[in-house]
Formats: C-alpha cells, sequence, structure tokens
C-alpha cells in the first residue's frame, strides 16, 4: 500500500515574499512566471500539491516540480525558465550568407519572370538550387524561415524604396540662383513696408503647369448625408471620363495674386498665351521675372522668338534645376488647389471644369497670401 505524500516545508525570506506577492500580481510579466509566484506563495499558506493546483487551476505534478525546484535553486530562481539544451540549429552560417545574398538580386536575374523575390518564391528557389550549390540543409527550407533569416539581417527584397538620384552637373549653382531670386523678393518686401513708394518696378512670378486634370462625370446623383443613415456624401462608383484639361499658373510672391490660364493643353502656344497675359498685367516698365521649370515649352524656339521681339529686360527667366521642381513656390499652390477645389471634384463637360477651376484662382485673388521662402536663404545671399 502506498504510503501518504509528506508536505515538504519550503522557506522563504520577507524579501523573497515581497518579490513573489508582486510578480503574481503582476499584469505585465509573462503567465509562465506569475503563475509559478503564485504557487509558491498558495504553497507556503498550505503545503499541498492538490490544494494548490486546484487553487491556481494546474496539475498537481506541476506545483510539485515548481515547489522541487524552489528548494533547490530557490524561491526567485524557480519562477525563471530553465536553460534548455535546444536543437543544434539546421541551417548553417554558409546558407544563409548564400540566401542573403540571392536574397540582393532581383527575381529576374535568376531566369524568373517576376522583378523583385516574394518570400515564397525565394524559399522555393533555394529548395531547388541550394543543394546543387552546396547547401543541402536549405532541401526542406520553409516560407517562415526564409522570412526569419532576412528579418535577422534586415533585409526586404519584396519592398521598394524610391530615391532620387541628382543628374544635374550645375544643380547646386542652378539652386544658389534660385534662391538669390526669392532673396530679392524678401528685400523688396522689406523696402515696401518701410517706405509707400514704389523703389524697384518689378515684378516676380512662380511658374508651372499642371497638366492632366481630369473632367469626370458622375453616373449617379451623389446622395447627401443623412443623420443616422450615413455621414458621408455617396457617390456611385461607375464614372464617365471627358477628357483632361491643363493648368498654367504663376503666383506673384510680392502680392500673392495668382496669374492662370486653362487650356487643353500647354504647349509652346499656350505658354506664349500665359505670357502674353502677364504682359498686359504689368506696365510696360516693369521687369517681370518668372521662376520655371525646363519644359520644352519654355525654351522652344517659338517661345525664344516670341521673346525677343518684347522690349529688352521685360521677361527674364530663372530655371529651377532638374528634379528641382520642390525649388519653385507654385508647387506648394497646386498642392493646396488640388487638395480643395480638386478633391472629390465631378463636372459634366470640361467647359464646367474650367469656369470652376478659374472661379478656385478667382477666390483665391479674392483673399490672396503671399509665399515666402526662407530655407537655406541665408547660405546664399
Amino acid at each position: 500500500m502506498a504510503g501518504w505524500r509528506r508536505a515538504v516545508e519550503l522557506a522563504m525570506t520577507d524579501e523573497e515574499i515581497e518579490r513573489l506577492t508582486a510578480l503574481s500580481r503582476s499584469r505585465t510579466e509573462p503567465a509562465s512566471r506569475v503563475s509559478r509566484a503564485q504557487m509558491l506563495l498558495a504553497y507556503r499558506e498550505n503545503p499541498s500539491f492538490c490544494a494548490v493546483g486546484q487553487r491556481v487551476g494546474v496539475h498537481h505534478q506541476t506545483v510539485q516540480r515548481c515547489v522541487e525546484r524552489a528548494l533547490g535553486y530557490g524561491p526567485l530562481a524557480a519562477i525563471e525558465d530553465r536553460p534548455r539544451p535546444g536543437k543544434e540549429p539546421v541551417i548553417t552560417p554558409e546558407a544563409k550568407a548564400w540566401l542573403v545574398s540571392l536574397a540582393c538580386d532581383k527575381a529576374k536575374e535568376h531566369g524568373y519572370p517576376h522583378e523583385l523575390w516574394t518570400t515564397r518564391l525565394l524559399a522555393r528557389h533555394a529548395r531547388e538550387h541550394g543543394p546543387t550549390a552546396g547547401h543541402e540543409c536549405l532541401a526542406k527550407l520553409v516560407q517562415g524561415t526564409v522570412c526569419k533569416i532576412l528579418g535577422q539581417e534586415e533585409i526586404k527584397p519584396h519592398k521598394v524604396r524610391y530615391y532620387l538620384e541628382r543628374r544635374d552637373a550645375e544643380f547646386e549653382q542652378k539652386m544658389a540662383e534660385v534662391l538669390c531670386v526669392y532673396r530679392e523678393v524678401q528685400v523688396l518686401k522689406r523696402a515696401a513696408a518701410k517706405s509707400r513708394k514704389a523703389i524697384k518696378r518689378v515684378a516676380i512670378v512662380s511658374y508651372d503647369e499642371k497638366p492632366g486634370i481630369q473632367a469626370i462625370a458622375t453616373t449617379a446623383p451623389d446622395l447627401p448625408p443623412k443623420p443616422g443613415v450615413h455621414a458621408t456624401f455617396a457617390r456611385d462608383y461607375e464614372y464617365k471620363r471627358h477628357g483632361t484639361l491643363s493648368l498654367l499658373a504663376g503666383i506673384d510672391l510680392l502680392t500673392g495674386k495668382v496669374h492662370a490660364l486653362v487650356r487643353d493643353r500647354h504647349r509652346s502656344r499656350e505658354f506664349i498665351e500665359f505670357l502674353k497675359r502677364l504682359d498686359a498685367a504689368y506696365p510696360a516698365g516693369t521687369a517681370i521675372k518668372l521662376i520655371l521649370d525646363n519644359h520644352s515649352a519654355h525654351i522652344s524656339r517659338e517661345t525664344r522668338a516670341w521673346l525677343d521681339a518684347r522690349p529688352p529686360g521685360r521677361f527674364e527667366f530663372t530655371f529651377t534645376p532638374k528634379h528641382g521642381s520642390w525649388l519653385n513656390l507654385i508647387e506648394g499652390f497646386f498642392s493646396k488647389f488640388a487638395r480643395s477645389v480638386l478633391r472629390h471634384i465631378r463636372v459634366t463637360s470640361k467647359h464646367e471644369l474650367k469656369e470652376r477651376i478659374m472661379a478656385g484662382i478667382d477666390d483665391v485673388n479674392r483673399h490672396p497670401v503671399i509665399h515666402t521662402w526662407s530655407y537655406k536663404l541665408a547660405e546664399v545671399a
């Protein structure tokens, strides 16, 4: 007949009891540590493996192992996971290096129609070609292991992060020229603030085109919001295209006035038409300086011929460097215009779109905003 299991006395110091009590009430510690702390505290009150197991919700043998570990290593050491021998890593460091090197190539370079790797495709390629490359351990490689290996090396071959290569050898010089124009704008503003008299008859205009503005019509009426039904406008997914328009616009950096022209295209003839509008908008003795990009219409034979026919000094162009459109203040205006007037716009025709764009320009000119550039002005002054 089996004898009764004798209770084992477990001695703990006040410091250990305090530490175990805090762990048993923790909401952030791992559940295994919290459960073991509760077992040891419950066993101290009632030295019965079964009673403690029922109280904590574990098997009595689990309580017994925890108490025996506390007797052998101490109560605080008993709540920690014991080190396990573990299984020897199957995939060798050389195989991992081969896999990472493979991930740094494009999938198309290895005969696949894919541009970039997916982890599933990379695992399949490693299973098929790893053994022939001398890495037998990759014969049963799975997608999850590929993700772990790439994650350790912080490699994400399935993603693309864009960068901008600087292709203009004179980028710094051209940027300095544009920023010097902005410096001139600041000087003229300060002079105008000190004196009511016009010190220098000059107009500085930031110009660009916004092509491809779509004239899109709805095929069913928009449904307005209804309290308790739907909070937003409801719009049918289908739509009808009526073509596109181009907005040619320039901001007077001294007054904030926007000069605009809406046409189907933005060729040399449309650009010359815009220049004619500027020519008519300012007095004859005013020098008109434009900040603009190197679009073909801005430097075409037709444009140069028209400018040559104007009085000397009437128009002066300052070109932004290639990939330097962010230097042109008009880009900020286009962004704001697209996020306000053009946002979710629906029209019945291109003519209506043109009228609404010009109405938006008129609304801006009723409350003009004087744009100011401040970045790196001190460095080029």
